[in-house]
C-alpha cells in the first residue's frame, strides 16, 4: 500500500500533525486533511469526503467530538478501496464510570469504535490518556504561560502521554501489518500530579508556575465571570473530574506493545519542549 497516499484527518491537531510529520520523515506519501489544512476535509461537509479518500488505502481517523459520522465515513471509505483504518479514541471509553457525558461525546466515540470493529477492514484503535502537550499547546497552556494553573483537580494524578509517542504508535499501525485488530491504551510510564507537573516545568524553564486547586463551584464561577457560558463551564469541570478522582493515574502498556520501547517520561517531554522554546522565558 506504500504507493498510495495515507489519509490523515485532523492533520492540524496535536496528534494528526505529528503523524503527518513522522510519515513524511519516512518518505511515505501523505494526504494531510483538515478543515483548514493542505487538503480540505470537513466532517460536517460530506461533499469533501470523496476527494479526500480517492486513491487511499490507509486512513487515520480523528473524529469530530459529539458526532456519529465515523460510521458513514468508514462505509464510504470501504467503497473507495480503503483497507486499513486507525481510529483515535480515548482512554477510559470502556469504563461507564470514567467521566460524565453530558455532551454526548463518549456515546459518539463508542459508536465510532463499534463501527471500526464491525467494518470488515484492518483496524487498530488508539486510546491515549491525557496528553502531556496539554501543558504546552492545549487545555492548560495559557495558564502555564500566565504562571498559575487553577483547576478543580485536587491532588489527583494522571499518567500523561507524549503526543509524539501517540503519533509513533499510529504511524506503526498505519504502516506495519502486525497491529490489525489491536486496541492500544496509551499512557506515560508514571502518574504525575499537577503540582509535580508544573514544578517540573518551572525547573526546566526558570519561570515560576504554581498549581492552585479549586473546588468545582469556585472553578465554574471563575470561568463564568470570564465570560464562559455556564453550560460550557460545567462541561470543563466534568473533563477534570477523572483527573481529580485519580481515574487516569493507572499505567497502560500500549506504547511498549506497539513500539517495543517504553513511553517517554513527563520530564523528557518538558525538557524537549523547553529546549524547543515551547514556553518562552
Amino acid at each position: 500500500m506504500s504507493e498510495h497516499p495515507i489519509l490523515v484527518t485532523g492533520a492540524t491537531g496535536k496528534s494528526g500533525r505529528r503523524v503527518v510529520s513522522q510519515l513524511r520523515a519516512k518518505g511515505i506519501p501523505v494526504r494531510a486533511a483538515a478543515r483548514n489544512g493542505e487538503h480540505t476535509f470537513d466532517w460536517i461537509d460530506t461533499g469533501t469526503w470523496d476527494t479526500a479518500l480517492e486513491g487511499v488505502r490507509s486512513v487515520y481517523i480523528v473524529q469530530l467530538d459529539g458526532t456519529k459520522l465515523v460510521r458513514p465515513f468508514i462505509e464510504r471509505a470501504a467503497r473507495h478501496g480503503v483497507r486499513r483504518i486507525v481510529l483515535a479514541s480515548g482512554r477510559g471509553i470502556d469504563d461507564p464510570d470514567y467521566a460524565k457525558d453530558s455532551s454526548g461525546v463518549l456515546e459518539g466515540i463508542s459508536d465510532s469504535e463499534a463501527a471500526v470493529r464491525e467494518s470488515g477492514l484492518e483496524w487498530t484503535i488508539s486510546r491515549p490518556g491525557w496528553f502531556a502537550q496539554n501543558f504546552s499547546e492545549g487545555f492548560f497552556a495559557d495558564a502555564v504561560l500566565a504562571g498559575e494553573l487553577r483547576l478543580p483537580a485536587g491532588d489527583g494524578a494522571a499518567s500523561f502521554v507524549d503526543a509524539d509517542d501517540i503519533a509513533a504508535v499510529v504511524v506503526a499501525a498505519l504502516t506495519e501489518d502486525r497491529h490489525a485488530g489491536r486496541i492500544y491504551e496509551l499512557s506515560g510510564p508514571r502518574a504525575v500530579t499537577l503540582a509535580e507537573a508544573v514544578a517540573t516545568i518551572s525547573e526546566a524553564t526558570g519561570r515560576e508556575v504554581r498549581y492552585v486547586p479549586l473546588s468545582v463551584d469556585a472553578y465554574v464561577a471563575e470561568l463564568t465571570r470570564q465570560g464562559v457560558p455556564p453550560a460550557d463551564a460545567e462541561a470543563f469541570a466534568d473533563i477534570i473530574e477523572p483527573l481529580r478522582e485519580g481515574r487516569d493515574a493507572y499505567l497502560s502498556d500500549g506504547v511498549q506493545r506497539a513500539l517495543d520501547r517504553p513511553p517517554r517520561t513527563f520530564a523528557e517531554f518538558v525538557r524537549t519542549t523547553a529546549d524547543a522554546g515551547g514556553w518562552p522565558t
